[in-house]
């Protein structure tokens, strides 16, 4: 059963909003639809919304349902720019919960100063796509435990790609890994995107940090990124992380916008 309810919008016309799937919103004004809205769960466990609409009055309908529809905490994603947006989110009770800053990172050596940056005694760098399935899945759930028992996962960009529930490497053709001896201490994934391909994750194992081997990574990434005609790539970082900030700093990366996580309790 799909529950749907109509709202007057100052004159004969309704929006009427219909939860057309478990996920989905529509809004429906004089036969057209007038905005969709979406939830997401995240791997970390964290319920997303968002809402397309066309007016404000859509955009209220369609919050209204789903408020009313999902469990909280809630959360959303905003452009900082965007102070309408923000705004409208406001109003419903959300309220901003970490920021994260965008950047836009060189990939030539002679720009990054990474071109001849070595590997850590013992370390050798796989490229994407070559890492062993099993071993590269155990150590994303390592560094991921890692991360929670610290500073936490919900300090890390928010995550949007579509994955079975419990599995958060999606595609392991995206993964660059670190090895040492028998055993992967460390990642790179680079996502590609219609316009830039973006730095979605690096990580290293907690007992083989502060060894270079991040670095080494990130060289390594941004080099077959310029390789291959890549001039620029984006990456996300939680205005928490200062280490993650002064890697991107080094490389002459600069910052190009920020993005809000606000959240319903």
């Amino acid at each position: 059963m799909n529950p749907s309810h109509s709202t007057p919008v100052g004159d004969d016309r309704a929006v009427r909003v219909t939860r057309v799937s478990d996920t989905q919103w529509q809004a429906v004004e004089d036969g057209v639809v007038a905005g969709t809205g979406d939830a997401s769960l995240r791997p970390d466990g964290r319920l997303f919304v968002s809402i397309d609409a066309w007016h404000g009055a859509a955009f209220d309908r369609i919050a209204d349902a789903m408020l009313a529809d999902l469990p909280q905490p809630l959360h959303t994603l905003v452009d900082e720019a965007d102070h309408d947006e923000a705004s409208a989110w406001g109003r419903l009770g959300f309220t901003p919960a970490r920021r994260e800053w965008g950047h836009l990172v060189p990939t030539d050596p002679r720009v990054t100063g990474l071109g001849d940056v070595p590997c850590p005694d013992g370390v050798t760098i796989l490229p994407a796509g070559s890492a062993e399935d099993g071993p590269l899945r155990a150590l994303d759930r390592v560094v991921r435990d890692e991360v929670e028992a610290t500073a936490g996962w919900r300090t890390m960009p928010a995550e949007i790609l579509p994955r079975p529930a419990g599995d958060t490497v999606v595609d392991p053709s995206m993964y660059a890994v670190a090895q040492e001896g028998d055993r992967y201490v460390g990642l790179v994934r680079v996502t590609p995107r219609l316009r830039l391909p973006r730095i979605g994750l690096i990580a290293v194992r907690a007992d083989r940090q502060r060894r270079g081997i991040g670095r080494a990574l990130l060289a390594h990434a941004l080099g077959a990124l310029h390789e291959a005609g890549t001039a620029w790539v984006r990456a996300e970082v939680d205005e928490s992380n200062a280490a993650a900030t002064a890697l991107l700093a080094g490389t002459g990366a600069r910052r190009e916008g920020s993005t809000l996580e606000l959240v319903r309790r």
